[in-house]
């Protein structure tokens, strides 16, 4: 109404009048259609008509359509108020006992209201008839949660004195971290932005796994809290249309707009909330705007001419701040005082009193509208907008000030202030003390929380740790891969699609098989499945596939079992994460396999993949076209040469890079029983490659090398000089021919080890060498790869695709000679054979590197290298790969 001047205002009110009957007779939803059927008429008859996503800088329910909140807003204020304080001593005696342990105050005191409607009224706990909400808990909100926590007996005063100090065993973490606390925190939300996109596609596993009959989650919701400034984060927007695409109206985002981030305002020349609300609206959600406060009603009520609703929308976020920061004085000339009619509206209010006009997230009635007008909407996922200040009863410490985020700290003239300010019934020598203040059991505080939440069905947040158990095929089922595939050459991603076959067939397993895939099935051979196994939709197929006279066509279907999330790694990998904690959030094993371009794996989403293993996820990540020179043809931005020290860098994931197809079923057998039957809380990466070749069969006995990370492929029968060869993924082929050349043409023996996982040799290698070093007195032990090399004398040249330091990791704990050849540098396109000569891992460069090693230790002329770096081509000038 802003944009054109009003040059008739008598039509204008006939046409307002008309429509107010309309809404009156007939109800919004008529007028709503009258009023598109206009606008789409006013388009067809030529006019062009702005879009315009945001609505009026008011709260989106009025006044007298909100649901009456059905509790005693004064007990439950009562309630808030010790939460506060206790939230508020938790950080400080923290503070107090470790200067410096850090902590946030301010993030939660404007969220309080927020968060207890919700735990009074809403966030519904799981039991044995209902499955429970599901509750992404805003990580700088966590003292919070705590102080409900202790108010309600689930943690006591020993353990706030903890928090932030962890490393005894009895501290409570900084932020919700499943990892470290495996019976509370149900996600980690901490690095801003994950918890937006699992959220969302958290909702949508919730509504896959009602629509393939696994699970009864029809009416589980999902609530995400987040901050104004935390969606700025690409990932917190980036899965949006998805959620609105898929109808999921079980998915409720609670954003608490405190107009502020670090380091000051979010917008402070615009206005967050509406960019939000147009952003959101525009994807097809259903926003909910709660703007002000009660005591602003009487306020709005009178603004017959609009004056307060443009004052409204002419302000700016950075004057917003200010008001709040700067008392009613300072709000009256500033805010009323801009217009004659404005200031005349608050002439009879003090300064307190304007100052007093309150924000409606810290309103319960507005929040408890807002938030029962979500949890009951259908066809579309909800978000609440909700203004608050930052740092909400802070007074001077912080209040609405940019340094607020960073507060953990307040003096005690502040703390006395507080405590009036919210009618604590805390001593001024408790204030002085640092006092928690818990009521007695029997108290009306304490009872009425408590009923509250048994009417609720128990306490949030909590987290389960086990499920029941399934079992795990014998190694015996994957006996098309443990053979040999004689004359027939595949890849170890075509082994995966067997061993993913096979196991989608089992009788107890098939039906919670998860396979996932970015949009690249057909790259990996997996198109058979979709006519077997149907690809998730939530609305079946409403067209006719193009590809349907196919066998392997494109088939869509409302209880398909594979998820083809496009070309979106952080959504495919976001949904891999809902299934890979399926047995906590459902009490359901399911059993995810995510195959990708490894390229696109951590390097792209590696702040998900660390807090997948925060979450305690359990299943498959299969890097496929893995290694800096198996993918041949794609050049530097596809070939992956680090994928496994990036997986290193994550305590519970399991790596490994296996060569042939009888490792990669050990490998995934072993897998399955630990994930699923013994419930161990790690994942699997597994890198498979595009490369075909012949794959021999399983060697006896050597399953449990396999898992452990090296076995001997080859004992060398030659007498000669000796050196030994490791070798993983691809390159432990081109181990092989070196190690027949060596012993043809060099009389030099050769023995072989298939390294499957470097990483899993160093966790063991460490873990010994730490036991070792605490227990002097007992017996050495030896690590898996000190078992494996028994020779100490004899040179080591450990070659794969990948960069030098991988195979590195494990050079300290030998004493032989340690020579390591890798893909160091950018990737190129060309054939495997030339990339492997470019980064100098082919079958030339092994024996080079290994007779080098006996020349340094003076078991070898130099002239025989020198014979042998002329024989092969070798260039000693070429440049450095790692450097050009």
């Amino acid at each position: 109404m802003n944009l054109f001047p009003d040059t008739d205002n008598q039509e204008t009110q006939e046409w307002l009048a008309s429509l107010n009957s309309v809404i009156e007779a007939e109800g919004t939803e008529r007028a709503h259609f009258l009023i598109e059927a206009m606008i789409d008429q006013a388009r067809r008859s030529g006019s062009n008509l702005p879009y315009n996503a945001t609505t009026s800088y008011v709260n989106t329910i009025p006044t007298h359509l909100q649901q009456r909140h059905p509790g005693n807003p004064d007990m439950e204020r009562r309630i808030r108020a010790l939460i506060r304080w206790n939230a508020v001593m938790t950080v400080l005696r923290a503070n107090e006992k470790s200067p410096g342990i850090g902590g946030h105050i301010a993030s939660f005191q404007s969220a309080a209201t927020l968060y207890d409607v919700g735990f009074n009224h809403f966030f519904r706990a799981a039991n044995e008839n209902f499955g429970g909400d599901l509750v992404y808990f805003q990580g700088h909100s966590s003292p919070g949660i705590y102080a409900r926590a202790f108010l309600e007996g689930r943690m006591n005063e020993d353990q706030l004195n903890n928090f932030r100090m962890e490393s005894g065993g009895q501290g409570l973490s900084s932020y919700p971290h499943p990892w470290l606390m495996p019976d509370f925190w149900q996600f980690p939300t901490v690095s801003m932005g994950l918890g937006p996109i699992m959220g969302i596609y958290q909702a949508r596993y919730l509504k896959y796994l009602h629509d393939r009959g696994i699970a009864d989650t029809s009416d589980r919701k999902v609530w995400v809290f987040c901050g104004d400034g935390e969606m700025d984060e690409p990932e917190s927007q980036g899965a949006i249309s998805l959620a609105a695409r898929e109808k999921l109206d079980n998915l409720v985002f609670v954003i608490n707009c405190n107009l502020q981030r670090l380091d000051g305002p979010v917008r402070g020349n615009g206005k967050i909330i509406q960019e939000l609300e147009s952003n959101f609206r525009g994807s097809g959600w259903n926003v909910l705007k709660v703007i002000w406060g009660s005591y602003w009603d009487p306020l709005l009520a009178m603004d017959k001419d609009g004056m307060l609703k443009k004052r409204m929308e002419e302000c700016v976020d950075g004057e917003y701040q200010n008001f709040k920061a700067k008392g009613g004085a300072y709000t009256r000339e500033h805010f009323f005082g801009k217009y004659p009619e404005l200031r005349e509206m608050v002439s009879a209010m003090s300064d307190n009193d304007i100052w007093r006009l309150n924000r409606g997230g810290h309103d319960p009635h507005k929040v408890y509208a807002a938030y029962a007008a979500a949890s009951s909407h259908k066809g579309q996922p909800s978000i609440v907008l909700a203004k608050t200040v930052k740092g909400y009863g802070m007074g001077d410490a912080g209040e609405g000030q940019n340094i607020t985020h960073q507060q953990k700290s307040m003096d005690i003239e502040s703390l006395k202030a507080f405590r009036t300010r919210f009618d604590l019934p805390v001593s001024d020598k408790e204030v002085e003390s640092l006092s928690f203040y818990k009521p007695a059991d029997d108290s009306p505080e304490m009872q009425y929380m408590m009923e509250r939440r048994k009417e609720l069905g128990g306490f949030l947040p909590a987290r389960r740790r086990k499920t029941t158990a399934l079992k795990t095929p014998a190694l015996s089922a994957f006996a098309n891969v443990t053979a040999s595939s004689g004359e027939r050459e595949i890849s170890t991603t075509m082994a995966f699609v067997r061993i993913l076959s096979t196991l989608v067939r089992d009788k107890e397993l098939g039906k919670y098989v998860v396979p996932i895939v970015p949009d690249e099935a057909r790259t990996f051979g997996m198109e058979g499945m979709f006519r077997q196994l149907g690809i998730y939709s939530s609305v079946g197929q409403l067209y006719e596939p193009q590809d349907s006279d196919q066998v392997m066509f494109y088939k869509e279907q409302k209880d398909g079992q594979i998820l083809e999330e496009g070309i979106n790694e952080a959504g495919s990998f976001s949904s891999w994460i809902a299934a890979a904690t399926s047995y906590s959030h459902s009490d359901i094993q399911t059993i995810p396999f995510y195959i990708f371009y490894s390229m696109f794996g951590f390097q792209r989403i590696g702040d998900l993949a660390w807090a997948a293993g925060d979450s305690r996820c359990r299943g498959f990540l299969l890097g496929a076209t893995a290694g800096r020179t198996t993918l041949n043809g794609e050049g530097l931005q596809h070939e992956d040469g680090h994928s496994h020290l990036l997986a290193a860098t994550i305590p519970n994931c399991v790596a490994y890079d296996p060569c042939f197809a009888y490792e990669l079923a050990v490998i995934i057998q072993n897998g399955l029983e630990r994930m699923i039957q013994n419930q161990e809380d790690v994942y699997y990466y597994i890198t498979v490659m595009n490369e075909n070749y012949t794959h021999p069969e399983l060697p006896k006995g050597a399953e449990q090398g396999i898992i452990d990370g090296i076995y001997s492929y080859k004992k060398s029968n030659s007498k000669g000089s000796k050196v030994q060869l490791m070798g993983s993924g691809v390159i432990l082929r081109e181990v092989i021919e070196a190690a027949n050349i060596l012993e043809r043409d060099f009389n030099v023996a050769a023995d072989i080890f298939s390294v499957t996982s470097f990483n899993e040799l160093r966790k063991n290698a460490l873990a010994t060498e730490r036991w070792n070093r605490l227990n002097p007195a007992k017996e050495k032990k030896l690590s898996n790869i000190e078992k494996a090399i028994t020779d100490k004398d004899a040179p080591i040249i450990a070659s794969t695709d990948y960069m030098k330091s991988f195979p590195e990791q494990v050079a300290r704990f030998l004493p032989n000679q340690f020579i390591a050849l890798g893909t160091d540098g950018y990737g190129r396109s060309d054939s495997r054979e030339a990339l492997r000569s470019f980064f100098e891992v082919d079958r030339h460069y092994i024996v080079v590197a290994a007779l080098t090693a006996l020349v340094d230790t003076k078991k070898l002329d130099v002239s025989v290298l020198l014979k042998a770096i002329k024989d092969f081509k070798l260039d000693g000038d070429k440049p450095n790969p790692m450097s050009v």
